[in-house]
């Protein structure tokens, strides 16, 4: 199926969040969005995508 990922078009397998997560190679906390509306992690695997879903994945990053 065909997603925006972070602002960029992608083909992926994935049917939910959770295995999108994965099969992008995403690990650790991140915070996600999809269609501009907040996913919590715990409802990642559940959540289902759809052709043309707009995703954002953020990670915190340290610095100063």
């Amino acid at each position: 199926m065909k997603i925006v990922l972070n602002g960029e078009p992608r083909e992926v397998r994935a049917e939910t969040l959770g295995e999108l997560l994965a099969e992008c190679g995403f690990s650790g906390r991140v915070a996600t969005a999809v269609n501009e509306e907040f996913v919590p992690s715990g409802l990642r695997l559940a959540h289902k995508l759809a052709e043309g879903d707009r995703v954002e994945v953020v990670a915190p990053m340290q610095g100063g």
